[in-house]
């Protein structure tokens, strides 16, 4: 019995990591998070219900432990191509133009159902031995404990050290194991010793060729030639080149290109410096490519810069990638540079000392996870360690196409009375760009407290002279308002939802 108990945590751990794995792919693949985890935990939730029904009609037959370990290996076996296939599917459906949300649920239905067709089967078994309550406390028992175990599996050890379709092809092997087990240890299995015998290297052998194949599907996901892969516990990231344009991606969505990225980090970085006159500490929050700092450090009189980046998979990669490496100067090499990994949400408030310049560089609030990092409470733990004369700015998206978030992060600055300016910059790989410049005081024609000591590719002192106001087609119609981003309410992430919605 102790065979079977073991095979139900182990099914419930497989269960698990398979929707935890197509969650993860969704949010990649469709940038929505949550509704992909919704999706994925409501409709696996209720196919687990419908197969704890349809197990009733699973027949015993004359003889019970018989017929019933016969169904349950054939559950068993069923889910390990399902493990192998399914993320497989979704990444080709993508590639395709099909319907991934329809993909993605058809595969949570057929997890759900076969792991819920394994409690009330092995309970079923059991019973025939023992009390009813003891087979079922016993299988739920481990059906919870092999949950746990799965849930933390994912996140901490599969996804950063295996990725995704790595972790396809080992968990499908995993209910084959089970399978020889149970066929091993009861006479009752002898029947399914040759099905398994086929379907272990079967599994093995198709296993060995995903990642390829993935890769060649994910290559096509991208216009040029992929020449960096990497999979780490927060996000997928994937570097591409063309000639001379170098591209990053996180999770599908483009961070830069090396045509242009100039404009967006001169634009992010050269105008707080410039306004605040004498930077000599300044805190650089996200920007693990390198790229934000390489200008900031062009300024003379910088002494320290601390950069805290959440990933250190991007750090690693902008340090060893030699095309990004010599993009951003080897900027993380400088002797001025502290760097610090960790959630910038934490790790502020470990810092010590104020700066005079606070920058953040960070994606796009999309998700609550995100947006908090625009919240009142975070530029509130922000404020703590911006200098009295110190500068504080913000990416803020795109204002053609999302103007309601550059609004909300200036109403969510303005709640910490802050004085805020808006402005923007065309890119091409983006279009127009918007950043908000934020100070304590009150408002005013933000004005060069130095000139500039050199001269940017794009920035100069005639462009930063002429930086401010924000144009009129790129702010909100008079008389409509938004509100500011809160924990508790993250605005933000709706607001950017309905400004990609607009742009596609």
């Amino acid at each position: 019995m102790r065979v079977l108990l073991a095979a139900a945590a182990i099914s419930s751990s497989v269960s698990l990591v398979l929707e935890l794995m197509l969650a993860t792919q969704a949010s990649y693949l469709l940038g929505d998070h949550a509704l992909a985890t919704g999706v994925v935990i409501g409709t696996f939730l209720a196919a687990m219900g419908l197969g704890a029904w349809l197990s009733q009609f699973l027949a015993a037959g004359p003889e019970p432990g018989f017929a019933l370990l016969q169904w349950f290996l054939a559950v068993e076996l069923a889910l390990a191509p399902l493990c192998l296939l399914a993320p497989l599917a979704l990444f080709a459906l993508f590639r395709l133009g099909g319907p991934v949300w329809l993909g993605l649920v058809i595969c949570t239905v057929l997890v759900g159902v076969l792991g819920g067709m394994e409690v009330p089967l092995l309970t079923r078994l059991l019973e025939s031995g023992q009390q009813l309550r003891v087979a079922l406390a016993r299988v739920l028992a481990l059906d919870y404990l092999g949950a746990l175990v799965g849930a933390l599996l994912f996140p901490l050890v599969l996804l950063p050290w295996l990725g995704l379709l790595p972790t396809a092809g080992w968990l499908a092997l995993v209910p084959l194991a089970s399978c020889v087990a149970i066929a091993t240890t009861f006479p009752v299995g002898r029947p399914w010793r040759g099905s398994i015998a086929v379907a272990v290297p079967l599994i093995a052998l198709s296993s060995w060729g995903l990642v390829p194949l993935g890769d060649r599907i994910e290559d096509g996901l991208y216009d040029d030639p992929v020449v960096s892969r990497l999979q780490s516990r927060h996000q997928r990231i994937v570097l591409t080149r063309r000639r001379d344009d170098l591209r990053l991606f996180l999770d599908g969505q483009l961070q830069f290109s090396s045509l242009d990225e100039y404009r967006y980090h001169e634009a992010l970085v050269h105008p707080a410096m410039a306004l605040q006159g004498q930077p000599q500490r300044v805190l650089l929050l996200g920007a693990g490519d390198g790229l934000a700092l390489r200008e900031v450090l062009r300024w003379p009189g910088v002494r320290q810069v601390d950069v805290v980046e959440l990933d250190p998979a991007v750090v690693r990669l902008a340090r060893e990638q030699p095309f990004l490496r010599r993009l951003n100067g080897a900027s993380l090499e400088d002797r001025r540079v502290r760097l610090l990994i960790g959630d910038a949400f934490e790790r502020v408030r470990q810092l010590q000392g104020t700066y005079d310049v606070i920058i953040a560089d960070f994606p796009d609030p999309a998700t609550p996870p995100l947006a908090r990092l625009y919240s009142v409470t975070f530029y509130g733990r922000l404020l703590r360690r911006l200098a009295p004369d110190g500068m504080l700015v913000t990416q803020a998206s795109t204002p053609f196409f999302s103007p309601k978030v550059l609004a909300s992060i200036q109403a969510t600055l303005a709640e910490l009375n802050l004085a805020t300016r808006p402005y923007g910059v065309d890119v091409p790989s983006f279009g127009p760009w918007g950043f908000v410049l934020a100070h304590r005081g009150q408002p005013r024609q933000p004005q060069p407290q130095a000139p500039l000591p050199f001269q940017g590719r794009w920035i100069d002192q005639g462009q930063l002279d002429r930086l401010f106001p924000l144009s009129r087609d790129l702010s909100l119609p008079p008389g409509e308002r938004v509100l500011p981003n809160r924990l508790h309410r993250p605005v933000l992430a709706d607001y950017q939802r309905q400004g990609r919605w607009r742009q596609n």
